[in-house]
């Protein structure tokens, strides 16, 4: 979130690492209010962990399995009443789903969606910020599995979750990863190693 700028008439802008802690905290604040109003706005609620997307639409009472269209494609989701011209969502997904394991139910007038993540059968972990690309995004930096959750988790994956929620702090404050640490380390290593070597044009990142 180096990136990130506060704009002060009095002064140039200011990055989110220059702020002061209680600058930071007021910023945050009104990300959260400005993307919990866009999320608001749209026409489903949708909650996530590591595995799974789960999408909630609201449906007119009364409305059935059958009388519904849902596609959900590697990378498509789509829900449509039939005697509607218009479908209530469409568009692509973040990323790809593996849909033989993805479902969807319907209680209560309202369509619950199971989108099964890709990414977490290729050891390759990872946090949406959105469902459908043209939606707005959320702050995924700011997630914070449930200490629960993590306990439950293989030691493999709790440490590549960890790995993860390390990852996103550090790009947030504008530092190293864990992958450029190690190759900082390992640069630094091989400089004491060899003296007699020339590193001035060497980049560590």
């Amino acid at each position: 979130m180096s990136d990130l700028t506060t704009t002060n008439p009095n002064s140039n802008p200011k990055s989110y690492d220059d702020m002061t802690k209680e600058e930071q905290t007021a910023y945050d604040a009104k990300e959260r209010e400005r993307e919990k109003a866009e999320q608001a706005a749209l026409p489903y609620q949708w909650t996530q962990d590591l595995q799974t997307v789960t999408v909630t639409v609201p449906l007119p009472k009364g409305t059935k399995g059958k009388d519904l269209n849902v596609v959900m494609g590697k990378k498509k989701l789509r829900v449509q009443i039939k005697s509607s011209s218009e479908p209530i969502l469409e568009g692509e997904l973040f990323n790809d789903i593996i849909s033989d394991e993805s479902s969807w139910t319907i209680d209560d007038s309202t369509l619950s969606i199971e989108l099964e993540k890709l990414s977490a059968h290729i050891a390759s972990h990872q946090w949406w910020p959105q469902v459908l690309t043209h939606h707005p995004k959320i702050d995924t930096t700011k997630i914070v599995p449930e200490n629960s959750k993590l306990e439950d988790l293989d030691s493999e994956t709790r440490g590549m979750v960890e790995k993860m929620m390390f990852d996103n702090r550090q790009k947030q404050m504008g530092k190293p990863t864990s992958d450029e640490l190690k190759k900082m380390e390992m640069l630094e290593k091989f400089k004491k190693a060899h003296p007699e070597m020339d590193f001035t044009n060497v980049s560590s990142s």
